[in-house]
């Protein structure tokens, strides 16, 4: 049933006349006869006796009325709700992030966009790349940021920034100029675990110069970045971390950059969302932000 034949039959019967119908609504006399003729068909029922230039509703019109009003008293009242929503933008957002990210990145974002939208709330939840990619994947998550691509054809991923790995050491091997690659195979390793993009990008780039992770001297492999910063700190080994991660520590010379000649390892951070899932208002919004703003890295 269409909503503009309830339209004109409400106004037909509020004033008895096609005619006058027909100027309140600014349609031709033949256009809302054309609506009532439609609606009554639909409805198997005459609705309006016409009886000259008077007419006269049916019983049928008389039922079909208050319905009608109550039908176009709530498609109004849809109409201001989401009029109001597109004003003021509430709800809760749902985020998954893998290390680098969720520790550093997202809460400078976050904190700006909920400046600008209070009404909105986050939680977040933070474990590497692949965990979070198998969550948006299987719908627990409608929306990701991970530091690496995943090979699956239902998700999609899309360049969020750009980060650098470096080489971080402290301690004796903080005094040495740039190394060799094949000079990393001789230093203690301390290395992010299976499934973490920063290993992932590691590795992606050993491999492109024919050196294999398994070629380095792994002393110890954990589950987050801030572990493996305080290993180096404790003398433990030397790791490839984000800059971004260990910015202050290099400011305050807490680690040391260490340059690896011919290896500069760039990566992208990636939103990850499921092809066949619609994304909610607060999330839209948010996306929208973080395409259209530079985080304070």
């Amino acid at each position: 049933m269409d909503i503009h034949h309830l339209r004109v039959f409400l106004s037909v019967y509020r004033h008895r006349s096609f005619s006058k119908a027909s100027k309140g609504l600014y349609l031709s006399q033949p256009t809302v006869s054309e609506h009532i003729k439609t609606l009554e068909d639909e409805l198997n029922c005459r609705l309006f006796d016409r009886l000259g230039r008077t007419i006269i509703p049916t019983e049928e019109a008389g039922l079909l009325y208050p319905l009608a009003e109550q039908i176009i008293e709530q498609v109004e009242s849809i109409k201001g709700k989401i009029l109001s929503a597109g004003r003021d933008l509430t709800g809760d957002i749902l985020l998954g992030a893998s290390t680098i990210p969720g520790t550093y990145i997202l809460p400078y974002v976050i904190s700006d966009f909920k400046k600008m939208n209070p009404g909105v709330s986050f939680r977040v939840i933070i474990e590497d790349s692949r965990r979070i990619t198998e969550m948006v994947l299987n719908h627990d998550l409608v929306l990701g940021v991970v530091g690496a691509e995943m090979d699956n054809e239902s998700l999609e991923f899309e360049p969020f920034i750009e980060d650098e790995l470096v080489l971080a050491v402290s301690g004796d091997l903080a005094d040495g100029d740039p190394i060799g690659l094949e000079e990393l195979s001789d230093i203690p390793f301390v290395i992010r675990e299976e499934g973490s993009g920063t290993r992932k990008t590691v590795q992606r780039y050993l491999s492109a110069r024919g050196m294999d992770l398994a070629r380095l001297n792994i002393v110890a492999e954990l589950g987050s970045t801030d572990s493996v910063k305080e290993a180096i700190k404790a003398g433990l080994g030397a790791s490839i971390l984000s800059r971004v991660a260990i910015r202050e520590e290099l400011e305050r010379e807490i680690l040391k950059e260490v340059g690896i000649n011919g290896l500069k390892m760039e990566r992208n951070f990636f939103f990850v969302t499921h092809r066949k899932r619609t994304l909610p208002r607060p999330y839209r919004a948010f996306l929208s932000y973080m395409k259209n703003m530079k985080p304070r890295l």
